[in-house]
C-alpha cells in the first residue's frame, strides 16, 4: 500500500506494482532471453542490482511528490490563477501521468526494453523537473525588480512544457521500474522477490512522506536576486536534483542488471482481437447470420479459442471498472481542493506550524498506521465500503468548509463598495449614510465594513456635537473596500484599502495611519514603510504569523520617548491597521482589525483525511486482489492498464467540474462529489452482486488438457495422411 493513489507501477501507489502474483503492465514473457550478460553480484542473498533500483525509486518518488505538493499553490500564488483554473490544470497533469504508462509499456515491450526505456524517459523526466524549476524564478523576467514577473506568459509556458515532460517521464517509467526489479531474481528466489516488493513499497512511502514535509518548508523560505519572494526555485529545484540523482544511481548499476529483450505486448494482441471481433460482427450484422453466444466469439475466424476466452475474462472485469473513476475523482482532490481549503485555516497545531501543502502528509502517515487496523476490522471484500468512506470524507470536508465560511469576510462584488469609518481624532463623530447613522468615538472604528450599492450611495455627511454637517465628496471605486478617515468636523480622507480578499499564504497585512505628526517612517521586522504623511495611511505589507518588532522614526519623537514597540501575536490570514497617535508627547499605537485571522484549525481536516485513507486502503487493496484473482496470468498487464485508466478518467472528471466553475460555494461542490460517489457506490454494489466469480487457473488448465488430448489425434491424423500419400505414389 502506498501513500498515494497509484495503483500500479512505480507511479502513485505501490498497489499493483508490488504484487508478485501478477505481471506488471505490458509485461508479456514468451522467452526470457537476456539482452546481454552481466556479472552476478549478491548481498545477503539478494542481487546487488536491486539496491540501485530501490534507491532510484526513493529519489524518483521524492522528486514527483515533492513537486506535486507545491503545484496547486504555485498556480494560485505565483501565476495568480483562480482556484478553478488551478484545480483544472492540476488534475489535467495528474490525468496525463496516468495515461502515459500505456505508452511506456508499449515502448518497453515492443522496442527498447525496460532498461533503455527507464533511462531514456528518466532523462526526459529530469529535464521536465529542471524546466519547471526554472519557470518559478521570478527574476527571469522581473525587469523592473519589483518582485513581480513582467512576462508571466513566459513562466506559464515553461511550466507547462516542464509538466508535460514530467508526465511523460513519470508515467512512462511507471510500468517498468518494479517489473525490472522483479527481473533481477532467478528461479528459487521467490522469497527474496516478495521481500524486494515490500522494500520497494517502503521506498515509495518514504520518498513521498519526506518530500511532502520538506518541499513546503523550502517554499516558505525567501530568495531572489533583486527582491525576496517565496522560494519556489529552491522548492522545485530540490526535486529536480533528486531526479537527477535517481537517474545517475540507476545508470551506475547498469553492469549488474539482468536485462531481457522486448517480447511484444499482450495489450496489442488484445486490442487487435477485440477490433477484429467488432469488425467481423459488423460485417455479419444481417439476420441471415446466426447469433453467437458472446460478441467476442466473432473473432474465432482469426484468433484461437484460448485467447478469446482470456479476453472474455478481462472484459468482464473491465465492465466493473466503469464506475471506479468517481472514487479517484474524490481521492486526488487531496492535492488540490483540500490544500486550497487548508490555506483558509489556522496552521498552528500545538507546537507545530503546518503549511497548507504539508497537510497531504497526513495521508502518508495514516496509511502506514491504518493498513493493519483496517485489514483486521473492515471486510476487505467490499470495495463499496471504500467508496462509501471516501464519500463520507467529502461530507466532512463540506462541514469543515461551512465552518470556514462563517469566519470569512464578505467582500464587495460588482457595483458594490464597502466602507469602514476610522476616527483618528479627539472628537466623537457621527457619520450619516443613506438610511443609517453611525456614531464613532475617539480613536475608534466601526466594527465592520458596511456594504452599499454605489449607485444608491447618494450622500455621506460628517458631524460632531456643536459643529455643522460636512458632506463627504464621493471618491469610491466599485468592487473595493474603503476606509473613511475622520479627525475633525470638517476633516476626512477616503482611503482605498487595496485588499479584496484574504491575504495569501496565511500571511497578515499590516498598515499604519499617521495621526502623530507631519511625517514618519515605520520599520516592521526590517520592512520599511517610508514617508507616511500626516493623517494618511500607508499601503499594506505582509508578514508571517507571530509577534513583530515595530520601530518608529521621526524628528518629532522626543529623545526621552520610546520609539520601539512589540506587536501582538499575529495568527494566519488577517489584516490590521495601526493608528499612531500621541500619549502626552510620546507615540502610541492602537490596532484595529480589518480582516479577522483564520480561526478554524487545520486539525479539523484530519477526520476527512482519516476517512479517505481508510477508503483508499479498502478500495485499492480489494480492487487489486479482485482484479488479479479474476484475470488470466498473461492478461494482468491489461487489467493494470485499465485500472490506471480509471485514475486518469477520475482526474478528468474533476477538471471538467472545476473548469465549468458553476458552483460558487465550495461546500456545495464537496456535497456534489460526495453525492455522485454515493450514487456510483450503489450502482457498483448492484453490479458486484450480479457478478459471477470464476477461476481463471481452472479454465486455463482445461485448455491445457484439451490441447494435450488433441496432440495424439493430430499425430495419428498426420501419419494416416502420410500413409495414404505414400500408397497413392506407389
Amino acid at each position: 500500500m502506498s501513500s498515494r493513489s497509484d495503483p500500479a507501477g512505480s507511479g502513485e501507489p505501490a498497489r499493483l506494482e508490488s504484487s508478485p502474483g501478477g505481471l506488471p503492465l505490458g509485461k508479456l514473457r514468451v522467452d526470457r532471453r537476456p539482452e546481454g550478460t552481466s556479472k552476478s553480484y549478491s548481498c545477503f542473498g539478494y542481487p546487488l542490482s536491486i539496491f540501485f533500483i530501490v534507491i532510484n525509486e526513493f529519489c524518483e518518488r521524492f522528486s514527483y511528490y515533492g513537486m506535486k505538493a507545491l503545484l496547486i499553490l504555485y498556480f494560485t500564488r505565483f501565476f495568480k490563477w483562480d482556484d478553478n483554473l488551478s484545480t483544472a490544470i492540476y488534475h489535467t497533469f495528474v490525468a496525463l501521468c496516468y495515461l502515459t504508462p500505456i505508452l511506456g509499456a508499449l515502448i518497453a515491450d515492443s522496442w527498447l526494453g525496460k532498461f533503455s526505456t527507464i533511462v531514456s524517459l528518466s532523462i526526459v523526466y529530469t529535464i521536465g523537473q529542471a524546466v519547471t524549476a526554472v519557470s518559478s524564478i521570478h527574476d527571469l523576467s522581473d525587469f523592473d525588480h519589483d518582485g513581480t514577473p513582467n512576462n508571466l506568459p513566459l513562466h506559464v509556458a515553461l511550466c507547462m512544457i516542464g509538466l508535460g515532460l514530467i508526465a511523460l517521464g513519470t508515467g512512462g517509467i511507471k510500468p517498468c521500474v518494479s517489473a525490472f526489479g522483479g527481473d533481477q531474481f532467478e528461479e528459487g528466489q521467490e522469497k527474496q522477490r516478495n521481500r524486494f516488493f515490500s522494500i520497494f513499497y517502503l521506498a515509495i512511502n518514504a520518498g513521498s512522506l519526506l518530500s511532502t514535509i520538506i518541499t513546503p518548508i523550502l517554499r516558505v523560505q525567501e530568495c531572489g536576486i533583486h527582491s525576496k519572494q517565496a522560494c519556489y526555485p529552491l522548492a522545485f529545484g530540490v526535486p529536480a536534483a533528486l531526479m537527477a540523482v535517481a537517474l545517475i544511481v540507476f545508470i551506475a548499476g547498469s553492469s549488474m542488471y539482468t536485462k531481457y529483450q522486448p517480447q511484444g505486448n499482450i495489450m496489442g494482441e488484445v486490442a487487435k482481437c477485440i477490433g477484429f471481433a467488432i469488425k467481423n460482427r459488423f460485417r455479419h450484422r444481417s439476420k441471415e447470420f446466426p447469433k453467437r453466444e458472446h460478441w467476442l466469439d466473432w473473432a474465432q475466424e482469426k484468433y484461437d479459442e484460448r485467447l478469446i476466452s482470456q479476453i472474455k475474462m478481462v472484459t468482464k472485469v473491465m465492465f466493473l471498472y466503469i464506475p471506479l473513476p468517481m472514487f479517484w475523482a474524490l481521492f486526488d482532490q487531496q492535492g488540490s481542493r483540500w490544500t486550497l481549503q487548508a490555506t483558509t485555516m489556522n496552521g498552528k497545531i500545538g507546537l507545530l506550524d503546518i503549511q497548507p501543502d504539508q497537510m497531504q502528509t497526513v495521508n502518508a502517515i495514516l496509511i502506514v498506521v491504518m493498513v493493519p487496523i483496517v485489514d483486521a476490522v473492515v471486510p476487505l471484500k467490499k470495495m463499496t465500503v471504500g467508496m462509501f468512506l471516501a464519500s463520507m470524507s467529502f461530507v466532512v470536508a463540506a462541514f469543515v468548509q461551512l465552518e470556514i465560511d462563517k469566519t470569512l469576510p464578505v467582500f464587495p462584488e460588482g457595483n458594490q463598495v464597502q466602507i469602514k469609518v476610522l476616527n483618528i481624532g479627539s472628537n466623537n463623530m457621527t457619520i450619516h449614510f443613506p438610511g443609517e447613522t453611525v456614531h464613532v468615538g475617539q480613536i475608534s472604528a466601526t466594527n465592520e465594513f458596511r456594504t452599499f450599492d454605489l449607485d444608491k450611495l447618494t450622500s455621506i455627511n460628517i458631524s460632531s456635537p456643536g459643529s455643522p454637517v460636512t458632506p463627504v465628496t464621493p471618491d469610491f471605486q466599485q468592487g473595493h473596500r474603503h476606509t473613511l478617515l475622520v479627525w475633525g468636523p470638517n476633516d476626512y480622507r477616503v482611503i482605498k484599502d487595496g485588499l479584496n480578499k484574504k491575504p495569501e499564504k496565511g500571511q497578515n497585512g499590516i498598515r499604519f495611519v499617521n495621526a502623530f505628526g507631519e511625517s514618519l517612517n515605520v520599520t516592521v521586522d526590517g520592512i520599511l514603510y517610508e514617508d507616511i504623511t500626516s493623517y494618511n495611511a500607508s499601503k499594506y505589507q505582509f508578514f508571517s504569523y507571530g509577534t513583530k518588532n515595530i520601530t518608529l522614526s521621526s524628528l518629532e519623537i522626543p529623545g526621552d520617548c520610546s520609539n520601539s514597540f512589540k506587536s501582538f501575536d499575529f495568527g494566519f490570514g488577517s489584516a490590521y491597521t495601526y493608528v499612531i497617535t500621541k500619549s502626552g508627547r510620546c507615540p502610541k499605537l492602537d490596532a484595529f482589525e480589518d480582516i479577522p485571522p483564520n480561526t478554524v484549525n487545520m486539525a479539523l481536516q484530519i477526520p476527512q483525511y482519516f476517512l479517505m485513507t481508510c477508503g483508499e486502503v479498502v478500495f485499492s487493496v480489494t480492487g487489486l486482489e479482485f482484479s488479479y484473482s479474476q484475470a488470466p496470468s498473461n492478461m494482468k498487464s491489461v487489467l493494470q492498464a485499465g485500472w490506471l485508466l480509471t485514475v486518469a478518467v477520475g482526474n478528468i472528471i474533476v477538471l471538467i467540474v472545476a473548469g465549468a466553475g458553476q458552483i460558487k460555494e465550495q461546500w456545495a461542490e464537496y456535497v456534489l462529489f460526495a453525492s455522485l460517489l454515493l450514487v456510483v457506490c450503489i450502482i457498483f454494489a448492484i453490479m458486484a452482486r450480479l457478478y459471477t466469480y470464476i477461476n481463471p487457473a481452472e479454465i486455463e488448465a482445461q485448455f491445457d488438457q484439451d490441447e494435450k488430448k488433441k496432440k495424439p489425434e493430430t499425430v495419428y491424423a498426420e501419419i494416416d495422411s502420410a500413409s495414404q500419400t505414400l500408397q497413392t505414389k506407389m
